[in-house]
C-alpha cells in the first residue's frame, strides 16, 4: 500500500510540473521560470516541443493524470490485494519513462539545452517507475479474513 501511496504523491507532483509547462505552452503566465540559463525557453520553443500537433507537456499532463487515477483506484480496500494494479502502474511508468528518455535525448543531442522543469519531470517519472517495479516485485499481503461476531459459550450477563 505504501508503494501505491508514494506513486500517487509523485504523480500529483508530476501533474503540477506538467500542468505548469502546458499552461506556458498555451501562452499563460509569461516567461517560464527557469533561472539564468534560459534553457527552458529554448527547449519549450524548439521544434520538438510539439508532438503530433500538441505540446509535449500536454502528454505529461495526461500521463501523470492516468498514473494518479490508477494509483488512487489501487488504494481502495478491495484493490489492495490485486496484483493487476501494480502491473498497470509499471506499464504506465514504463511508457512515461521511455518517452522521457527520448525527450532527454533530444534536449542533450538535438536542442543542446536543458530545461530544469523537464529534468524535474524526468526524475519524477523515473521515481514512479522505480517504486512501481519495487511494488510489483514485492509479494502482496494476504487479504484479512472476514471478521465475525464472537461466539459466546458462557452465560449471558
Amino acid at each position: 500500500m505504501r508503494h501505491r501511496q508514494a506513486i500517487a504523491l509523485l504523480a500529483l507532483v508530476g501533474l503540477f510540473v506538467a500542468l505548469y509547462l502546458w499552461l506556458h505552452a498555451l501562452g499563460f503566465g509569461g516567461a517560464i521560470k527557469c533561472g539564468a540559463s534560459g534553457g527552458c525557453e529554448v527547449v519549450q520553443t524548439s521544434q520538438w516541443a510539439v508532438f503530433l500537433g500538441l505540446p509535449v507537456a500536454f502528454y505529461g499532463v495526461v500521463g501523470y493524470l492516468a498514473v494518479l487515477v490508477v494509483a488512487l483506484a489501487s488504494l481502495r480496500p478491495a484493490a489492495l490485494a490485486q496484483r493487476q494494479w501494480n502491473v498497470m502502474l509499471v506499464g504506465l511508468g514504463s511508457v512515461g519513462l521511455c518517452f522521457t528518455i527520448y525527450l532527454t535525448y533530444l534536449e542533450l543531442f538535438a536542442i543542446h539545452a536543458i530545461c530544469r522543469w523537464c529534468v524535474g519531470s524526468a526524475v519524477i517519472i523515473a521515481a514512479i517507475w522505480i517504486v512501481a517495479v519495487a511494488a510489483l516485485r514485492r509479494p502482496l499481503a494476504a487479504p484479512s479474513p472476514p471478521t465475525s461476531p464472537e461466539i459466546r459459550t458462557g452465560p449471558v450477563a
